[in-house]
């Protein structure tokens, strides 16, 4: 399980990096970075940038189900203990203070 979870992880980054230059790259009301490539921007996405559109939702989708993905699995392994699996007991009451600590002794 771990090994998916860090694939997603990779995904995500992937996805959120590729989404910040895409993003960039459209022509705002104002221009924008795709402006900055000058005639190369426009001729890798087209003049009307239908393709850029289709290409930003495509990754802006891969990036929510990765993302919902590793929230979901996050949720299921948040189930299970690091310490459980050492052995070991809780020293702690449920308020924080060392068990078998005489009263007044958190102040």
């Amino acid at each position: 399980m771990d090994l998916i979870i860090t694939l997603l992880y990779i995904v995500f980054i992937l996805a959120a990096l590729m989404l910040i230059v895409v993003i960039l790259l459209q022509e705002g009301k104002g221009g924008g970075f795709g402006d900055a490539l000058g005639v190369a921007g426009q001729q890798t996405f087209g003049v009307k940038a239908q393709g850029i559109h289709k290409f930003t939702m495509g990754i802006a989708t891969v990036f929510l189900v990765s993302a919902l993905t590793i929230h979901v699995l996050n949720r299921k392994e948040g189930g299970k203990s690091s310490m459980g699996s050492l052995g070991g007991t809780s020293t702690l009451d449920g308020a924080g203070i060392p068990a078998g600590a005489p009263p007044g002794s958190n102040e």
